[in-house]
């Protein structure tokens, strides 16, 4: 179970990956004091949590009502996550995730935490996909109750990064922050393909043996 939890938190960490967002978010929050960037990270920490723990649990009501099997939702979130990693290799994170019409919408709103930091920036297709498919291979309320735990976890660190955020760009600064999210990228395109893979592989387990039949 520890290592299930790990494995998952590092998988989730790869594809939301909260580094890449910390140019944005300061970008953002320019003229931010240090108190209402606090908070501005606390509400986005709490909107990812919540957006990602109700797509969590709606996953397979979503898959059902629109007669998506788990192979299409793992073939179709396999490409999102490759493509994703393909954007951190080339250091695209920020224009793929938000373009610059959005990124100007946002710089006029008061509150820049549900959208779009909580979402699009950090919650994504590529996310929703990952645990849609986690929750589809074990329903049990033990492997649920993990995943919850794993976002929850996923949220504080988003709050600490964001918290924080001046302070590792200083550190670290956008060269240092680029090659973070280039390593970050490797690591998404590995999980998108090995998810690919799966989707791949269970379809064709699952056609074959009617193939078999009508040859016979």
């Amino acid at each position: 179970m520890i290592s299930f939890f790990f494995a998952t938190l590092g998988s989730l960490f790869s594809v939301v990956n909260p580094l890449g967002a910390v140019p944005m978010y300061l970008t953002l929050t320019n003229d931010y004091s240090g108190p209402e960037r606090s908070a501005t990270a606390l509400r986005t920490s709490i909107y990812f949590m919540m957006i990602l723990v109700v797509f969590f649990f709606a996953g397979t009501v979503i898959l059902n009502f629109f007669g998506i099997s788990l192979n299409a939702l793992r073939i179709a979130g396999g490409l999102i996550i490759v493509n994703s990693g393909y954007g951190l290799l080339n250091s695209k994170f920020e224009r793929r995730r938000i373009s610059h019409q959005i990124e100007e919408e946002a710089q006029q709103k008061e509150d820049i935490s549900f959208t779009p930091m909580a979402m699009p920036m950090l919650s994504g297709p590529g996310s929703i996909s990952l645990l849609i498919g986690l929750s589809a291979v074990d329903t049990s309320w033990s492997n649920n109750l993990l995943i919850v735990g794993v976002i929850m976890v996923m949220a504080l660190l988003i709050f600490v990064t964001l918290k924080f955020a001046p302070l590792l760009f200083r550190l670290l600064g956008r060269a240092g922050l680029s090659a973070l999210s280039r390593v970050m990228g490797f690591l998404v395109m590995a999980i998108g393909i090995q998810m690919l893979i799966y989707g791949l592989v269970s379809l064709i387990g699952d056609v074959w043996p009617q193939v078999e039949l009508m040859r016979k």
